[in-house]
């Protein structure tokens, strides 16, 4: 199985990685964590997503606020989809690196998830393995159906309490 490379732009970002990763163990999805910044260490950024694919990657998830130059800068160098995760600063609650993440150049795409949103990130990290991976495929259909399950639990009981 390809593994998952996550990278954040600073340890402070460890926090909202975390779903992420806690999502990547819970369908048992292999992965790397690194810190690397597209400003204070571009020759490392760089360096990994060059060698992302023959390093058996198959996604990247990169997390990044404020400026949130990462994800882009990760997809300059290589041709693995690439997830952004724009996560919340206290200047701009998030609005400046969603901007940052999203509004990439036709060419160099970039797949963002909602601020702070690392569990979806991961979920479409998953996905795009999941596309030659019958195990992972039926990992994700099983959590959907389960899911699905819930909401029509709650959905009985709202209608039990409220409906006559």
């Amino acid at each position: 199985m390809k593994k998952v490379g996550i990278i954040m732009g600073s340890d402070s970002d460890l926090p909202v990685v975390e779903k992420a990763i806690n999502t990547l163990k819970e369908y048992e999805v292999p992965f790397e964590v690194h810190v690397f910044s597209a400003h204070r260490t571009p020759v490392e950024a760089r360096d990994f997503s060059v060698n992302a694919r023959k390093n058996g990657f198959g996604a990247i998830i990169a997390a990044a606020g404020m400026a949130a130059h990462l994800a882009g800068a990760i997809a300059a160098n290589t041709i693995l989809p690439v997830i952004g995760i724009p996560v919340k600063s206290k200047n701009l609650d998030g609005l400046d690196a969603l901007l940052s993440t999203v509004q990439m150049p036709t060419g160099i795409p970039v797949a963002t998830v909602a601020i702070d949103g690392a569990a979806n990130a991961a979920l479409v990290a998953i996905q795009i393995l999941a596309v030659s991976d019958e195990t992972l495929a039926k990992k994700l259909d099983d959590a959907r159906k389960s899911g699905a399950e819930k909401v029509l639990e709650k959905n009985k009981a709202i209608e039990e309490k409220f409906n006559n």
